[in-house]
């Protein structure tokens, strides 16, 4: 779905829980110009307007700049978000994911979505014996910038269901790296085959819906119907034109429950809790109900 004036916020909120999952709509055209420092003011303003924006880093960050650092491979710092390489089809630790493009690639960084609920029926009528499998619980490996979790993996299902709501969450890079990890559980077979069947039925060019932010567009995704990615992109040479988007985490009020097997990732598993995001160092997590 898409807008391109300020929309009702209750109302987006029902379509990202309730509907098609996706909402993409403008910024005011007075950002255009506004800079760095009131394009990331008015954005986190306008996504407390939806729910609780998270951490997104061991920093407590409420507002992420995603574009390509460089870092390296092995360096600690790199997440998929600051490369300019391509994405597998996930979900982030949060309700609602939001991005506002402040400048796109100058080619390239194409977003696909596809809807997880269709995913998880083809799934299911294709191969119901790998359907099992991804409704069982999988290992995830602490995340390299999650320093405040003490615990070194959790255990999640990637297809649940709680209260007839459904949910599906998936961060392969997690699982391929608790299954490469002798302190962690190893994968079974079927489990391997399971996770490459997801992601070819992910990379069926029917089921994705694809688009290119233009600056000034923002993307509003619900992580538990939704999984997402993007293509590679190449830069502008010039730094003040290169891709660069605002990210916020959202644990969202109208949220739909969750199994009790998310608990320990997420720190809550009610309707409506605040849940997700990157446990700040030296901080408490908080899992008290929101406010509309």
């Amino acid at each position: 779905m898409n807008g391109h004036s300020k929309p009702d916020t209750k109302k987006l909120a029902d379509e990202l829980e309730n509907a098609s999952g996706m909402y993409r709509l403008s910024a005011p055209k007075s950002l255009a110009t506004a800079g760095f420092e009131k394009n990331s003011a008015w954005f986190l303003e306008f996504c407390r307007s939806l729910g609780t924006p998270l951490s997104q880093s061991a920093k407590g960050e409420l507002i992420l700049s995603i574009r390509n650092e460089s870092f390296g491979k092995d360096d600690p710092r790199t997440r998929g978000p600051n490369t300019n390489r391509k994405l597998s089809f996930h979900t982030d630790r949060c309700d609602v994911i939001a991005f506002l493009c402040l400048n796109p690639a100058k080619s390239g960084g194409e977003n696909q979505v596809v809807q997880s609920s269709t995913v998880e029926r083809t799934i299911r009528e294709e191969r119901p014996d790998l359907h099992a499998h991804l409704a069982g619980n999988y290992p995830y490996k602490r995340h390299v910038i999650d320093r405040a979790n003490p615990s070194p993996y959790c255990m999640q299902p990637i297809f649940s269901w709680q209260d007839s709501h459904f949910a599906c969450s998936y961060l392969r890079v997690l699982i391929d790296r608790a299954d490469a990890d002798p302190d962690c559980p190893n994968l079974s077979s079927p489990q391997r085959e399971a996770l490459d069947f997801l992601d070819e039925v992910c990379e069926r060019e029917e089921l994705q819906t694809r688009f290119t932010l233009r600056a000034g567009d923002m993307l509003f995704l619900n992580n538990w119907t939704t999984l997402h990615r993007r293509t590679a992109f190449e830069d502008f040479i010039e730094s003040d034109k290169r891709r660069h988007l605002l990210r916020v985490w959202l644990s969202m009020p109208n949220s739909r429950p969750l199994v009790e097997d998310f608990q320990a990732n997420f720190g809550a598993v009610e309707a409506g809790a605040l849940r997700g995001g990157i446990h700040p160092v030296g901080s408490h997590r908080q899992t008290s109900k929101q406010k509309r």
